[in-house]
């Protein structure tokens, strides 16, 4: 769900040495982040997230526990990053890639991702964090969404009418991904891309 940035070249100059010295930094801590956070999505997929322990996510990701503590408070704090970090990504990446169609949300991409998750979309059922991550992307979807308007120059007659249809729409997205979840995921994800921005278009006439 996350994606590696690749680092600049070294810079020559003695006075630039620092700057090379925290871009290793935050490279580690990325790659840190990304190996305990998929050690702990592939322990959830195995066993009920309760049962997860901060040593099973250290040893499978071969991460020392100080190092953890670094970044995280526990297991849950880890979890909620992962959560973040995914949506954040998902719901900015039409207009960081500047795609240019009418759509707002990726729709088929998001829905064959969750799908391809099923195992643990139903572990966060199961735990009664699936709120959680709805109200999480309500919030992340509304905001990309709204940034997605602005970028295609959609006029609104003020912020607030903009802050209220785009949180509407991310709850429509969400309202439509649990509705296809429920029913086995049965039609394509492009199926509900095309519906979902039928709809969304026809309300914003």
């Amino acid at each position: 769900m996350s994606s590696n940035d690749r680092t600049g070249q070294p810079e020559e100059h003695a006075g630039k040495k620092p700057a090379r010295r925290q871009g290793s930094t935050d490279l580690r801590v990325r790659r840190t982040r990304e190996r305990l956070g998929a050690a702990l999505i592939a322990l959830i997929e195995e066993k009920a997230i309760d049962k997860v322990t901060v040593r099973e996510v250290l040893d499978r990701a071969d991460v020392g526990r100080s190092t953890f503590y670094l970044h995280y408070q526990d297991t849950n704090d880890l979890l909620l990053s992962q959560m973040e970090h995914g949506l954040e990504m998902w719901s900015n990446i039409l207009c960081d890639r500047q795609e240019k169609s009418r759509r707002l949300v990726p729709v088929a991409e998001f829905f064959a991702h969750v799908a391809s998750a099923r195992k643990l979309y139903r572990s966060l059922v199961a735990s009664g964090r699936i709120q959680v991550y709805f109200d999480l992307a309500q919030g992340y979807f509304a905001r990309g969404i709204a940034r997605r308007l602005r970028q295609m120059d959609l006029s609104m007659p003020d912020q607030r009418e903009l802050d209220a249809r785009s949180h509407a729409i991310a709850g429509n997205l969400l309202s439509l991904l649990k509705w296809w979840l429920d029913r086995g995921a049965r039609e394509p994800a492009k199926d509900m891309d095309e519906l979902f921005h039928r709809m969304v278009w026809k309300g914003l006439r």
